[in-house]
C-alpha cells in the first residue's frame, strides 16, 4: 500500500512559525514521525510540501493512479480553496485531512474547512499525532 502526505503552504516553516500554535517540531521531524508509523503499518509513504495551490491540485491528480490514499494538511487553503476541494472530490482514493492545531478553536476565518467536506474525514488539534491518526484512518479506508 502507498500513501502520499501533502503538506500545504507555510508548513515548511514549522518549528519557527508560531510555535505556540503549531508546536516546535520541524516539518522534517513530523515527516520522520509519520514515516516511522508507516513502517510499522507496512505502508510506503511519500511526503511533499507545496506553497502553491496549483502544485497541491496537481499532486492530488497525480496521486490517483500512483497511491492508495492521501493525507493532506492544506494549511490556510483549507479555509477557502474550492479548487483543492474539487480536486479531492475528483479522485477515487480516500483522502483524510489533518491539522496540527484545533481549527475549530482558532480565529473565526480558520474555523471552517471547505476542503474537509470533500475528504473522508478530518483530524485536528493533536499536533503531529493528527497526522498519525489521519494515516491510520486512510490506511483503514484504503484496505476496505
Amino acid at each position: 500500500m502507498r500513501v502520499l502526505v501533502i503538506h500545504g503552504p507555510n508548513l515548511n516553516l514549522l518549528g519557527e512559525r508560531q510555535p505556540e500554535v503549531y508546536g516546535t517540531a520541524t516539518l522534517a521531524e513530523i515527516d520522520a514521525f509519520i514515516a516511522s508509523l508507516a513502517r510499522e503499518l507496512k505502508v510506503e509513504l511519500d511526503s511533499v510540501q507545496f506553497n502553491g495551490e496549483g502544485e497541491i491540485i496537481s499532486a492530488i491528480h497525480d496521486a490517483r493512479t500512483r497511491y492508495d490514499g492521501i493525507v493532506i494538511n492544506p494549511g490556510a487553503f483549507a479555509h477557502y480553496s474550492y479548487a483543492i476541494a474539487d480536486a479531492i472530490a475528483s479522485v477515487s482514493i480516500p483522502v483524510v485531512e489533518a491539522h496540527l492545531s484545533n481549527i475549530a478553536a482558532r480565529e473565526p476565518h480558520r474555523r471552517i474547512s471547505v476542503t474537509a467536506a470533500a475528504c473522508a474525514g478530518s483530524v485536528s488539534g493533536f499536533g503531529r499525532n493528527s497526522y498519525a491518526l489521519a494515516l491510520r484512518a486512510v490506511v483503514n479506508l484504503a484496505e476496505k
